[in-house]
């Protein structure tokens, strides 16, 4: 694949700097602080993926995708799972209509609310696996299937779930197979004491703002194609591979600490979506190319939920944020990867 060398290119990629900058300006008017999910969100978007955004009740995680939506004019829908909800509540289904003056009879397919641009999937983890499959087909096809036919989703298509950490009882929680597909999976923490107080003033007065738009679908488009371009070095994908074999226990790339702690790691899908999400952080902020910085700014969001703790890391009380700090510090940038150009060295001063 081609990469970023054209003069076309590098305006493209500081017109997405200016924009970053200005969907961020959109949001805060809107939603106070949360300025690493946003960025995360961002991210995720450019890189083609769909996220999942995890927090308790009452942090704006509704407000701020639709919010995102309208500053990036894209379709905006919500569907909020229910144990109740039905694989044709989401995709949509045949109905029989008939023509009063000819008098016949035709099934005819009507929309569900898959069909948007950006869907918020508020609690998928509350409706059973038959439901969560039909959107999940629609996630990795872009397209769903009714009856006999196949129908293309809008595009650009992100689905962005959320789910509740404190409630368990009543939930289907999403093997890691179908958790997988998720590009990342975002933590959405409380406000900070100043952030909060901003919070308490703005929602409780009688001011609305409403975001401007600053990029179109289109343009969404073309900039994914623009991130895919960004180039990567043999060095920097051979130490995203080296991250990515030391999740694995058992390996011969495996420290002492993922086998006592992992169950199971990541596997090749995790690579290729730290380095796409690499791509998309280069891009956002108007670089050329991926840097060590922008894969270890993302590893957390993007490996956490595909790796699996034993008991072990659980009673000592690790995470899977914990067991990525540590990883990213244990292992080693290999100067020897990076050549006889003076690369290594360039990219760590990136």
């Amino acid at each position: 694949m081609s990469e970023i060398k054209t003069a076309p290119d590098m305006v493209a990629l500081e017109k997405l700097k200016v924009a970053q900058e200005r969907i961020r300006e959109q949001i805060r008017t809107v939603v106070i602080g949360q300025d690493d999910v946003v960025e995360q969100l961002l991210v995720s978007i450019l890189a083609g993926g769909h996220c999942i955004l995890e927090g308790v009740p009452g942090l704006a995680k509704t407000l701020l995708v639709s919010t995102l939506a309208k500053s990036l004019s894209l379709d905006f829908g919500r569907i909020q799972f229910t144990p109740d909800l039905m694989p044709a509540d989401i995709t949509g289904t045949d109905v029989i209509y008939e023509d009063r003056q000819s008098g016949t009879r035709e099934f005819k397919f009507i929309e569900g609310p898959i069909f948007t641009n950006l869907l918020l999937a508020d609690e998928i983890n509350r409706t059973p696996p038959k439901t969560q499959a039909a959107l999940l087909q629609g996630m990795q096809e872009k397209n769903i299937s009714a009856g006999t036919k196949h129908y293309q989703l809008p595009r650009p298509f992100f689905v962005l779930a959320t789910q509740n950490p404190i409630e368990q009882e009543g939930t289907y929680p999403l093997p890691e197979a179908q958790l997988d597909r998720f590009l990342m999976k975002i933590i959405v923490k409380y406000p900070t004491r100043d952030e909060e107080r901003q919070i308490y003033k703005a929602v409780t007065g009688d001011d609305q703002v409403e975001p401007e738009s600053t990029l179109t679908g289109e343009e969404v488009l073309e900039l994914q194609h623009l991130v895919r371009r960004v180039p990567i070095s043999d060095f920097l994908v051979d130490y995203t591979m080296d991250l990515i074999r030391a999740t694995r226990r058992d390996g011969d790339d495996a420290p002492e600490f993922i086998n006592r702690w992992v169950l199971w790691g990541a596997g090749p899908r995790g690579g290729q979506s730290l380095i796409l999400a690499a791509k998309a952080r280069a891009a956002l902020y108007g670089r050329p190319e991926v840097t060590v910085e922008d894969l270890q700014a993302v590893a957390k969001a993007v490996l956490r939920h595909r790796i699996v703790l034993s008991y072990n890391a659980e009673s000592e009380g690790q995470s899977p944020d914990t067991v990525i700090e540590k990883l990213i510090e244990e292992t080693p940038l290999q100067q020897s990867a990076a050549g006889k150009d003076g690369q290594y060295e360039r990219i760590l001063k990136s």
